[in-house]
């Protein structure tokens, strides 16, 4: 049974470009091409396809915002992110809102065609170069977990003081030590938490607390 698919690109050049690709498959047929998101949310309901390619810069709605709606009447509904934008924040805004693949446009036309029929069987269809950010950002989220355990409790303490909005000499008066030793508290929880100064440390905990 051929594949229904959907384009949601505003670029018509570019959008011409895509049927192009999909009309080479046999076992994939394109049942409709929008280019705003609004007409996408209004239109893709009733249409049902089995794949959406979505663009991300879109006129008014963006395509990020529209993968939300659509995803809400939706849940079942395959999106695969099709853009130029290759930066961590679209990329995991998309992946977020409920996109199911993230591919570049750059990519050959052969990986649309394979992502399409992938994420049909439960694939996540993601290029080489956006999964290496998606690896990156594991990396790094990872070290830094490891690094905020490996707080000592008195670190801890000295943490949560500073977070509070106490200074040295008040958390040296608080726990009974001297203003050098807060100080030298402060440089490892600096060096343990990866960032530069105090008050990094502080805005790094807020952002991570539950």
């Amino acid at each position: 049974m051929r594949k229904s698919v959907v384009i949601v690109e505003d670029d018509l050049k570019l959008q011409r470009h895509l049927l192009e690709i999909l009309a080479t498959a046999s076992d994939v047929k394109c049942v409709g091409a929008f280019s705003s998101g609004e007409e996408a949310v209004e239109k893709i309901p009733s249409q049902n396809p089995d794949v959406v390619l979505m663009d991300v810069k879109l006129p008014g709605m963006s395509g990020i915002q529209c993968v939300a709606h659509l995803k809400k009447l939706n849940p079942k509904l395959q999106i695969i992110m099709v853009t130029v934008y290759n930066d961590s924040e679209r990329i995991f805004m998309a992946l977020k809102a409920g996109a199911d693949g993230y591919l570049l446009k750059s990519d050959a036309p052969n990986q649309l065609l394979d992502a399409v029929r992938d994420v049909k069987t439960g694939g996540s269809p993601i290029s080489s170069h956006i999964a290496r950010k998606v690896v990156e950002h594991f990396h790094l989220s990872t070290l830094d977990q490891q690094a905020n355990e490996s707080l000592s409790p008195r670190e801890e303490q000295v943490l949560a003081l500073l977070a509070s909005g106490f200074i040295y000499k008040e958390i040296a008066d608080q726990l009974g030590i001297g203003v050098a030793t807060v100080r030298t508290y402060v440089i490892n929880i600096c060096k343990k938490m990866h960032v530069r100064n105090r008050l990094e440390a502080v805005a790094k905990r807020r952002t991570d607390a539950p």
